[in-house]
């Protein structure tokens, strides 16, 4: 079983997590926004990675922090538990609609930290949060786990719809990329030999 623990704790947040790349995508998610946590839950329910989160942070502030060192630890957590990389399919891919949002993910677990992300350029609050920090997850989780990850809305008009489907769209082309391929029989699936 691929597991990984990682706490994070600074001055603005203190997160504790837990994975299992080899689930069923059972979760326990605690967090001071409640938005995020829905996403959190499809995240593991869609990756079939079982999730165990707890975090606090100055959310009187912004839900900034607590939302980027998510990503960051959640990156951390996927980094380590993956190993040497033996065996993964390496790459993932999946294109998902939500009613009339739709959202494409690509995703290479090459060791080289990128993010390209596109949002359609849309703004403003799913209740109390900001849509704009879903692109501050996604970025803390790829340059944490050291990953390229393209992610685009291609469609979509309600926020929530959006943010939903870029967050189902990242966790089935994770699914894809983590996968062990029997066919690679603990082999690196790199001409380098290493990832």
């Amino acid at each position: 079983m691929r597991k990984a623990s990682v706490k994070r704790e600074t001055k603005e947040t203190q997160i504790e997590l837990e994975i299992n790349l080899d689930g069923t995508g059972k979760y326990s998610i605690d967090t001071p926004v409640g938005f995020f946590n829905h996403m959190l839950e499809s995240f593991s329910k869609h990756s079939l990675i079982d999730l165990n989160v707890m975090a606090s942070g100055d959310v009187h502030v912004s839900h900034h922090h607590t939302v980027e060192d998510t990503g960051i630890v959640l990156g951390e957590a996927v980094r380590k538990a993956l190993g040497d990389k033996k065996g993964i399919k390496r790459f993932g891919y999946s294109i998902i609609p939500m009613d009339e949002a739709l959202a494409m993910c690509s995703i290479d677990l090459s060791g080289r930290p990128l993010l390209f992300y596109d949002d359609l350029g849309l703004r403003g609050k799913i209740t109390e949060f900001d849509f704009e920090l879903m692109e501050e997850f996604f970025k803390g989780f790829a340059l944490s786990a050291g990953i390229t990850m393209h992610l685009k809305a291609l469609s979509g008009k309600n926020l929530h719809h959006i943010a939903e489907v870029l967050i189902k769209s990242f966790a089935v082309a994770l699914r894809n990329a983590v996968e062990i391929d029997p066919r690679r029989q603990n082999d690196t699936p790199s001409t380098k030999g290493v990832l």
